[in-house]
């Protein structure tokens, strides 16, 4: 999987305008900047110190636009090492290291196995393949610890995919669509 030079680039914050790679090949979705800037628009009130995972992270684009605007900490979970060798490029590039620690494992596995921490934001964005089930297992997982009181879980899916259903303690205030992508936003309650 060869890294290929995109427009996906960091949109506002202390690292506005650098340019991101993203991985070659179809596993990964690049973000868009109209869905990044609707989507970081909600979260700007809370993004100030919080503690921000990124699950499903492809080329870390969310975590660090996060960074960017604030947030004190990222944690991003990817499974594909070349992908993951993609992320700690960006990272590096954007200078945001000492906030940020990539985990190289599966989500689930990873939510099931680790010691939970309390985040603030969590983005969710599976690959559109991954059934809609994968994506619930994930959203439950998080009610184990994973959720700081007040926390915002970010779903990004295929427009044309069923909608989560979110566990209890979560429910979707928001969402929006965008082309072919959806994005929900849940709060703990």
């Amino acid at each position: 999987m060869a890294r290929a030079r995109t427009g996906v680039r960091v949109i506002a914050g202390s690292a506005k305008g650098r340019r991101l790679d993203t991985p070659g090949g179809d596993t990964t979705r690049p973000i868009t900047d109209r869905v990044k800037e609707s989507v970081f628009g909600a979260l700007e009130p809370i993004l100030p110190g919080a503690r921000v995972l990124d699950l499903y992270a492809g080329s870390g684009a969310m975590a660090i636009e996060a960074l960017s605007r604030g947030a004190a900490s990222a944690t991003l979970v990817e499974k594909d090492p070349r992908v993951v060798e993609v992320i700690a490029s960006n990272v590096s590039r954007v200078g945001v290291e000492p906030q940020t620690t990539i985990v190289k494992a599966d989500v689930l596995v990873h939510l099931a196995r680790a010691t939970a921490t309390e985040f603030d934001v969590v983005f969710l964005d599976p690959p559109y393949a991954a059934p809609t089930s994968d994506v619930e297992r994930a959203m439950a997982a998080l009610g184990a610890g994973w959720l700081a009181p007040r926390a915002t879980v970010v779903v990004r899916r295929q427009k044309r995919s069923t909608h989560p259903v979110p566990p209890p303690g979560l429910e979707f205030t928001r969402i929006r669509e965008y082309g072919d992508t959806v994005v929900l936003v849940a709060q703990t309650h």
